[in-house]
């Protein structure tokens, strides 16, 4: 049997720990390194090494994987001082698995590519929940050859996985999911606040609408988050925010009209406003009920 590849892990925030701590457990040998030391340290003591830098990880990594806020992190981490591309040994591979532009990913593949080494573009859905019980669906792009050798990571902390095309084709694959995914929760949240103001039960609403063709996931789950108004974050509207607005400038660059995208980061962008940005995507339903007087 092949021995497992290295893989080096890099950002170990809300989804970036338990994604590294699921690849201690499937038995990679795994180095991190993290803006912030301390929480390091539970995945040493799981049986991970740490690393002081971006660096220090690709010198010792076969495949280092990054999870950061935004496509600006990732350029830093992965082309800067100190950085990926300092370090990262031929035939190497990088995957980011953040949700960021789609040209950064390819400048990233590109600049890596001229090292000798390869890069995936690979964000994820799922939350921390997918996160924890290694269930992500993972959206990738890049190289076919560069898939297939990533596959056995991806399998320790995801279910879904799925090549999709050339480099940024992942990334394009989320900014969709979303749009989907916000107005999905925008729609739902009209819809319950609607039921309520007009003085119906909102939970045999949800149950009738479950039963029909607006059955989604997302109605079965963040329907029950607002019904209980838990608000919780397991996605922040700051970062879906930051991906509505991905997909604005996507839009915008492909000639690409996105109305309803439009008015969600506005609704979001008053949320923040308010002092709302770290409550759960599903919180929307918290902005119409205040604007429709509801306690």
């Amino acid at each position: 049997m092949a021995q497992k590849e290295t893989i080096g892990f890099i950002g170990l925030g809300i989804m970036g720990k338990p994604m590294a701590l699921n690849l201690v457990k499937a038995g990679f040998s795994v180095v991190v390194n993290n803006r912030t030391p301390e929480v390091m340290d539970e995945l040493v003591k799981a049986g991970a090494k740490s690393a002081h830098s971006a660096k220090e990880v690709a010198e010792q990594s076969d495949i280092i994987i990054t999870m950061l806020p935004d496509s600006p992190q990732v350029e830093e981490v992965a082309l800067g001082e100190g950085g990926v591309i300092e370090g990262i040994k031929k035939g190497a591979l990088f995957i980011d698995m953040s949700s960021i532009s789609p040209n950064t990913s390819r400048k990233v593949q590109k600049e890596l590519s001229a090292k000798g080494a390869d890069a995936l573009d690979a964000p994820v859905s799922g939350g921390q929940v997918g996160a924890e019980a290694a269930s992500l669906s993972i959206m990738v792009g890049g190289s076919e050859e560069s898939f297939n050798r990533a596959k056995p990571v991806f399998e320790a902390v995801g279910k879904n996985i799925v090549y999709i095309g050339g480099p940024g084709a992942g990334q394009v694959t989320k900014i969709a999911n979303q749009i989907v995914v916000g107005l999905t929760i925008q729609a739902i949240s009209e819809a319950l606040t609607l039921a309520k103001k007009s003085g119906v039960d909102v939970g045999k609403v949800r149950e009738a609408l479950l039963g029909g063709f607006a059955q989604s996931r997302i109605l079965d789950l963040h329907g029950q988050r607002i019904l209980d108004g838990n608000f919780k974050p397991g996605f922040r509207i700051n970062l879906h925010r930051k991906d509505l607005r991905l997909a604005l400038e996507t839009g915008r660059e492909a000639g690409v009209p996105l109305f309803a995208t439009g008015v969600a980061a506005n609704i979001m962008d008053a949320m923040i406003a308010q002092g709302d940005g770290d409550l759960d995507h599903s919180g929307m339903a918290k902005f119409y009920a205040e604007m429709s007087g509801i306690e």
